[in-house]
């Protein structure tokens, strides 16, 4: 896969401003959205997809990353051969810097990649998304709302939706800008979560764990980070711990290699509606790994992952103020 690179164009610097007022974005169905102000070829580059779209009888499915990572490291070796044995189209998109970049550009990448996907197979589309690929695609159904038409189900594994305790400490010295605007806090995180968190016509599955070290707190006693608030009927917030107590997915596993996880991410894709946890066999408890995953190389592949993280981590371009607020977000924009 070719590695996106993102340009700046005159729109986007125009919109690097300081909130001030501006339309309620849920009023806005169907519009288009603020332009976007990446190159249409990185876009484009970023977007990788299996076989013919528009020859899919499923629903496309689009595969997006955690921060540090990349797809391959992320999806190859479990998710990407698990939709293949269902017969899914599916298609990953790769966000700037490792997913460490400004989170409202790594959202113009979602926009571009929904858009596409849509378009081509003629479908809506379904979403999974890893820790930060569970949250930016809200970005994007917020500020882009002709993209909600397109989107049938949004299901995040332990997605950031509120963000974590964690960067506080992190960034003390300094962080990546994705990093920072997934802090408890932060001016996106208010920014994103601002007066409704679920759009009407979407199907939100939000599954997480109650032994999350990355996301946290993501308790369900205490109140879990990644749950979303919203209408009942299209939203389903649900612990592995709620479907088998003694599951012991951690951050990493639940988006890699967790079986109940993914037990509760294909409900959601298969049924009308959010995952239903009761439809959930409850032998996924016996289970070890979700389908996709070789168990004989799955101690190397998951080693590859964390050294990816931890590699990128340390290696990243650090700043210390949090990126400005889009001009879009309070409809600011000249």
């Amino acid at each position: 896969m070719r590695r996106a690179g993102f340009r700046w164009s005159a729109v986007a610097l125009s919109c690097l401003v300081a909130a001030c007022g501006g339309a309620d974005p849920l009023s806005l169905d169907n519009q288009a959205g603020p332009p976007l102000t990446v190159a249409k070829a990185d876009l484009d580059a970023a977007l990788q997809c299996s076989g013919d779209l528009a020859a899919a009888t499923h629903a496309p499915v689009l595969m997006v990353p955690g921060t540090t990572l990349e797809p391959q490291v992320n999806f190859d070796w479990n998710w990407l051969p698990a939709l293949t044995q269902l017969g899914r189209p599916y298609c990953t998109i790769e966000l700037p810097m490792n997913a460490m970049g400004d989170i409202q550009i790594a959202a113009e990448y979602v926009v571009h990649a929904v858009r596409e996907m849509a378009d081509v197979s003629g479908r809506q589309v379904q979403i999974i998304g890893h820790s930060q690929g569970g949250m930016v695609p809200r970005w994007a159904l917020r500020f882009w709302p002709d993209v909600r038409d397109k989107v049938d189900d949004l299901v995040g594994l332990s997605p950031s939706n509120h963000g974590t305790v964690l960067s506080g400490g992190i960034c003390v010295p300094g962080c990546a800008p994705a990093i920072r605007q997934q802090g408890m806090g932060s001016a996106f995180m208010a920014a994103l979560n601002r007066d409704f968190e679920t759009v009407p016509g979407v199907d939100y599955t939000v599954i997480y764990t109650n032994l999350d070290e990355v996301v946290v707190p993501n308790v369900t006693l205490l109140g879990a980070s990644s749950a979303l608030s919203g209408d009942a009927a299209q939203l389903t917030n649900v612990a592995t711990q709620q479907v088998c107590p003694l599951n012991t997915a951690e951050h990493l596993t639940i988006g890699t290699s967790d079986p109940v996880a993914y037990a509760l991410a294909i409900d959601a894709l298969t049924h009308a509606g959010p995952a239903d946890p009761s439809r959930i066999d409850p032998a996924v408890c016996l289970q070890l790994l979700m389908p996709g995953v070789n168990p004989a190389t799955f101690a190397t592949d998951f080693a590859a992952l964390g050294l990816v993280v931890a590699n990128t981590l340390v290696t990243a371009e650090r700043s210390f103020e949090e990126p400005p607020l889009r001009c879009y977000v309070e409809g600011a924009c000249p």
